[in-house]
């Protein structure tokens, strides 16, 4: 099952993406699908964070990223493949 594992770095860029719940509803997504990995709020304004798991669950979290919990207005989410990260069993918010 491992082998079948994706990993992806992600920013969300936004009007607004802080101050909206963003981190938590990302992590409650993540929970749902059952990605693992993490995200945080960044010094200019976006959350960025990796996550790890099937490519379709994967796909399904991106696009709830890309819509945001309510209240959040977010402009663009920019991705890139990482490497996977073996043993990981959790998705949390870092601060």
């Amino acid at each position: 099952m491992a082998n079948n594992l994706e990993r992806v770095g992600f920013v969300a860029h936004g009007g607004k993406v802080q101050g909206v719940g963003f981190r938590y509803f990302t992590r409650e997504r993540a929970q749902e699908y059952g990605i693992t990995g993490w995200c945080r709020n960044t010094t200019d304004n976006k959350v960025e964070g990796e996550a790890q798991g099937q490519r379709d669950t994967l796909d399904k979290l991106l696009k709830d990223i890309d819509q945001g919990p309510r209240g959040a207005k977010v402009v663009d989410v920019t991705t890139e493949r990482k490497d996977v990260i073996e043993g990981e069993s959790v998705f949390e918010v870092r601060r």
